[in-house]
């Protein structure tokens, strides 16, 4: 596959986004990969990882759970919740500055997604109300259990969690987080119609459904500066088997209630012709990033007339900059883009994770 970005390309120009500046409009999406240590540390390959993918207008890090007990949909992802964590986080952010880089990390609950083979806890979301899936367990593929449903309290033990985990990414040197309320987690569970049966204040109402989601947003722009701050989200999305009837009234509330605070971003998963895209970015004033769902192609062409227009502020891309470390370098060259190794997406070590060839190295090889 090859596309020629032109240097006048809109996804090329330099931005502002919140109170990071950006070298241009191609971030690097966040992508689970598995290679966490068993505590929910980054593994010692995070930091070149990363830095080799500095070139992208901003990295958006894999997932990072906000405690022990949001983590649990895969094994082996990270988490932001200990010294020893922050530390490494702390390593990945100066390599990623170094390489001239900058860097969000991801904060997710995985929500009703967890099982507890993998995270040692039961699985809670918005209401008993389990998704129809299989996961990789230490012990082999098991259905995901029925969750409990979250008291109120708990929910506000959550909101400090993220507010906390917040603070680490930011004492660890990262230029913000980007909330994950997307994809079938738990925020996404509490704003869905179907998945949240709850019948106190936060659910029922589309203002109800969105409260969870707003508050963690709230409390994480008073602790670290809204304009370090990210919002993901995916109306319509069936990831984690999920089902919403009406993909629009709970976003709009959201983004209604949280308007004001004037967040870095709004990041949303996304085919641009969908309704409940054109709704959306209808009433949101800001930066808007896009992210289109999960494909082994990704529309360049159409990334970049949605820039040029005006539609989206800048495009978020997995797999191209999964197997492309300096995917920049290359759509600017015209050049023949790397396939992914989807066998290596969530295994052990730096295969398929930091060995993938850039253009440089296909003309003098490493080992030369």
């Amino acid at each position: 596959m090859t596309f020629t970005l032109g240097e006048q390309s809109a996804l090329l120009q330099p931005s502002t986004v919140g109170a990071v500046s950006v070298a241009n409009r191609l971030f690097m999406a966040p992508l689970t990969r598995s290679r966490a240590d068993a505590d929910g540390t980054p593994s010692s390959l995070a930091a070149e990882y990363y830095a080799q993918r500095a070139a992208a207008g901003l990295i958006i890090s894999e997932a990072t759970a906000v405690c022990e007990q949001a983590n649990g949909a895969y094994m082996n992802t990270p988490g932001i919740y200990t010294d020893r964590q922050q530390d490494k986080w702390a390593e990945i952010a100066s390599a990623v500055h170094r390489a001239g880089g900058k860097m969000f990390v991801q904060l997710w609950h995985v929500g009703r997604m967890a099982h507890p083979d993998i995270s040692g806890f039961e699985a809670v979301g918005p209401s008993p109300i389990a998704a129809d899936l299989v996961t990789h367990t230490p012990t082999g593929k098991k259905p995901l259990p029925v969750p409990r449903a979250l008291t109120v309290s708990e929910i506000a033990e959550i909101v400090g969690q993220f507010r906390s985990a917040a603070r680490r990414a930011i004492d660890a040197g990262m230029d913000g987080v980007e909330i994950h309320s997307a994809n079938g987690y738990l925020l996404h569970e509490f704003l869905s119609d179907v998945v949240n049966q709850r019948t106190d204040v936060y659910g029922g109402s589309p203002e109800n459904r969105a409260r969870f989601a707003a508050e963690v947003v709230e409390a994480v722009a008073d602790e670290i500066g809204a304009d370090r701050v990210g919002l993901r989200i995916s109306p319509g999305n069936g990831a984690g088997d999920m089902h919403e009837i009406d993909q629009v009234s709970a976003y709009e509330l959201l983004l209604c209630r949280i308007s004001s605070l004037k967040i870095a971003y709004l990041h949303i998963v996304s085919e641009p012709s969908a309704p409940a895209f054109a709704a959306l970015r209808t009433q949101w004033d800001g930066t808007l990033v896009l992210n289109t769902p999960r494909t082994v192609d990704t529309d360049f062409a159409m990334l970049e007339n949605l820039a040029e227009w005006g539609v989206i502020s800048a495009a978020a891309v997995g797999r191209a900059f999964l197997a492309n470390p300096d995917l920049v370098t290359r759509l600017t060259a015209g050049a023949e883009l790397n396939e992914p190794d989807v066998a290596t997406f969530y295994a052990p070590g730096p295969a398929g994770y930091i060995d993938y060839p850039t253009l440089d190295e296909l003309v003098t090889p490493r080992s030369a």
